[in-house]
């Protein structure tokens, strides 16, 4: 009787380890997910700060030469845009048709075309 309790308790341990393996190769994957994740956001943020860099030195020309309404009013536009793309990528409608209601992962049309349209 005692090998035999001896016997499960082990086999039961081998579960254990299995199942301890399993979580940690989850979490692995989990982790090097957000390493990416965290890649890709630090490169688009210095994309961002550059293009954001070069547009305020063009304001800063332009305004120099005194005509400084229209690039304010791009600059404008331009983050009203980033405004609705950042919506868009957390989750969010940003098209006429579903406006602020949750997307549940799903790309929507309406969204993109507006976007796309709003790009051009």
């Amino acid at each position: 009787m005692k090998d035999r309790n001896f016997l499960d308790t082990v086999m039961e341990f081998e579960q254990q380890l299995e199942s301890l393996q399993q979580q940690y190769s989850e979490l692995k994957q989990f982790v090097a997910h957000m390493v990416e994740d965290h890649q890709t956001l630090q490169t688009e943020n210095l994309h961002l700060r550059r293009r954001l860099e070069e547009l305020l030195s063009q304001t800063n020309d332009e305004s120099d030469k005194g005509n400084n309404d229209k690039p304010a009013r791009t600059l404008d536009i331009g983050e009203g845009y980033d405004n609705l793309a950042r919506l868009y990528h957390e989750g969010f409608h940003v098209c006429h048709v579903h406006f602020g209601s949750i997307r549940k992962g799903e790309d929507c049309l309406f969204c993109l075309s507006f976007l796309n349209k709003q790009n051009s």
